[in-house]
């Protein structure tokens, strides 16, 4: 459900997603998503007199979120452009040989060359794009696997999506999705989201008995959680 008010001058839009809780909760996250989680069968009235209450504190998010949005650049996909992986900067190289048939990329000498036939940028977007769906993958299911022994239980399946709001999430069947950005980011902050999303085959909840399940495992979650609510926006094609 998407609702919005007036305030002061702004316009504040927001998704409602109801849950199993006890309590109404508010998320704001890049680019400018607000998120109330409301209890079941919580009317919108109740729902609207709460979120105004959190007016200003909204608007100054989304202000420090905006700041942060304005300092990214549009890739243009061309040699010399940086690049993140693992949250290391490459520099990007494109060697193009007319009798390649099928693109590969290394990462050599802090670069990251791309052997392709094309240096048409849609072309190259579609390749980097592929290549770090792979090593997504690659690379969550082997933290996952070393992980692992902190679970009883295991996921069911992992899966490597596009996802504009979300970095992972959980589904009740056991099935983990990651957003395959995370690729992007240093291996702690990716090992955050893997975390986040493993405790919820224990607890498909954000009660106090999962953030201790969180902690236990990453005593410094908060950091990384914050971080990649205030950089994440820079993980990016």
């Amino acid at each position: 459900m998407k609702l919005s008010y007036d305030y002061e001058g702004h316009k504040i839009e927001f998704t409602v997603e109801f849950r199993n809780r006890k309590s109404l909760g508010i998320k704001v996250s890049p680019p400018r998503y607000i998120i109330v989680y409301a209890p079941v069968n919580t009317s919108r009235d109740r729902i609207i007199d709460m979120v105004k209450t959190k007016s200003k504190w909204m608007i100054k998010k989304l202000q420090e979120l905006q700041k942060i949005q304005d300092k990214i650049v549009e890739k243009r996909l061309v040699d010399g452009e940086d690049f993140l992986y693992l949250g290391k900067t490459y520099s990007l190289q494109i060697i193009v040989g007319e009798t390649v048939k099928k693109p590969r990329i290394e990462l050599s000498n802090h670069k990251l060359l791309i052997h392709t036939n094309t240096k048409e940028p849609d072309a190259i977007k579609n390749i980097l794009k592929s290549w770090y769906k792979e090593m997504a993958k690659e690379k969550i299911l082997e933290r996952i696997q070393y992980y692992q022994p902190y679970f009883m239980v295991q996921p069911q399946e992992v899966k490597i999506k596009d996802q504009q709001k979300r970095w992972g999430s959980c589904s009740s069947s056991g099935v983990l999705l990651f957003n395959w950005k995370l690729i992007m980011a240093p291996i702690t902050i990716l090992d955050y989201v893997v975390i986040h999303e493993m405790c919820h085959l224990i607890h498909m909840n954000h009660s106090k008995d999962y953030w201790g399940l969180v902690k236990k495992i990453l005593p410094d979650y908060e950091y990384r959680k914050e971080w990649l609510k205030m950089e994440g926006v820079k993980l990016s094609l």
